[in-house]
């Protein structure tokens, strides 16, 4: 992960107030979706997507 991609983690733990876990998620999530388009570095819309998904799950079952 490059500087910018962690700041975007960095802000999305304080703007979702996500504990150690709900960062383990979304970085096994974002993971995956490195896994899935087969390169080695997670980049910053992997992570972006990750987010959406975590956004998406509070809106509809929190």
């Amino acid at each position: 992960m490059d500087g910018s991609t962690k700041d975007l983690l960095k802000a999305a733990i304080v703007q979702f107030n996500l504990s150690g876990r709900g960062y383990n998620r979304i970085l096994k999530v974002s993971t995956t979706i490195t896994d899935l388009e087969e390169v080695e570095k997670i980049e910053m819309h992997h992570v972006a997507e990750a987010i959406n998904y975590r956004a998406f799950d509070g809106k509809l079952f929190g």
